[in-house]
């Protein structure tokens, strides 16, 4: 059992955010499980995630044990346009699994990026993953070096500071030159592979999009992440009849001779959490998504 004293400067910090900056809990996550499991005591009683710390309190509780992990390198030919002693940002090529998952133990991302000495999280198959890209979906990443900077980057996540745009293809032609799409998503009701509206596990998500070029089918879109849902662009455009090119599950299968859906991770800007520099990512566009953006312009 771990006991300590809440420093005064602590005063007004939430329990939940408080204790995930500790080194023996690492993420808000794991803090919010002990919270959830009765696991933390604040002056011997057991407070809401919530709870507002007033400083001097007497914290209580069992550190969690983390598994060892698994994982293995596996030597890979990773594009990483940017880097230092805190984080990385590597540039996914599609068909690469982000990280272990059933069906796909091996060859994923992360194995890849063990070489880089990526940590943090608390999960030990996912060290240094702060967000995920679907396997098909090319692009941007950044990932954490140490548990530290892991936990500075996912507090750039929630407080949505953290700029993720992405070029899309869709079928059709938008109502608008630019919108916001605001709606829950989550597992839907009828099928457990895709991701919908219609939905009984509903999550906040909503996408931001402005058409870059207007086709005669097709629409060129930037799409822009204020939250980061599984499969949420490709939903929220296939629920405003503006399905993603090439998109198996969401939108439409094959068009203009994709074997994926026109989706890439164009862009990554965000502050360093540690030196306040600005950190402004860009990737071009892979070489199949060229060509069929080209077949679409003819």
């Amino acid at each position: 059992m771990t006991q300590l004293r809440v420093p005064d400067d602590a005063a007004g910090r939430r329990l939940d955010s408080f204790l995930a900056a500790l080194p023996e809990i690492g993420s808000r996550a794991v803090a919010e499980r002990l919270l959830g499991g009765g696991g933390v005591l604040v002056d011997g009683r057991t407070r809401p995630k919530s709870h507002k710390l007033a400083g001097g309190e007497e914290l209580e509780f069992e550190p969690p044990t983390v598994a060892p992990s698994t994982l293995r390198p596996q030597a890979m030919d990773l594009d990483v346009p940017y880097e230092d002693e805190h984080l990385l940002v590597v540039d996914k090529p599609a068909g690469l699994v982000v990280h272990p998952a059933p069906g796909h133990a091996q060859g994923t991302l992360v194995q890849g990026l063990l070489a880089y000495d990526v940590e943090g999280g608390d999960e030990p198959e996912r060290p240094g993953i702060v967000h995920r890209l679907d396997r098909d979906t090319s692009g941007l990443l950044v990932v954490a070096r140490s548990p530290d900077a892991h936990r500075r980057l996912q507090d750039l996540v929630q407080a949505r500071e953290l700029t993720r745009e992405y070029i899309a293809l869709v079928v059709g032609r938008p109502r608008s030159r630019r919108g916001t799409i605001d709606a829950p998503i989550g597992r839907d009701r009828h099928d457990a592979l895709r991701h919908s509206l219609d939905t009984d596990t509903p999550r906040e998500a909503v996408t931001h999009f402005e058409v870059d070029e207007l086709l005669r089918r097709h629409a060129l879109l930037r799409v822009a992440l204020e939250t980061g849902r599984t499969h949420q662009i490709r939903v929220h455009l296939e629920a405003i009849d503006l399905p993603v090119a090439g998109d198996p599950l969401y939108g439409r299968p094959g068009e203009l001779g994709l074997r994926r859906q026109f989706l890439h991770a164009a862009r990554l800007a965000f502050v360093h959490p540690f030196t306040g520099d600005a950190v402004d990512v860009e990737s071009p566009l892979p070489a199949d998504l060229e060509t069929a953006l080209s077949a679409a312009r003819r």
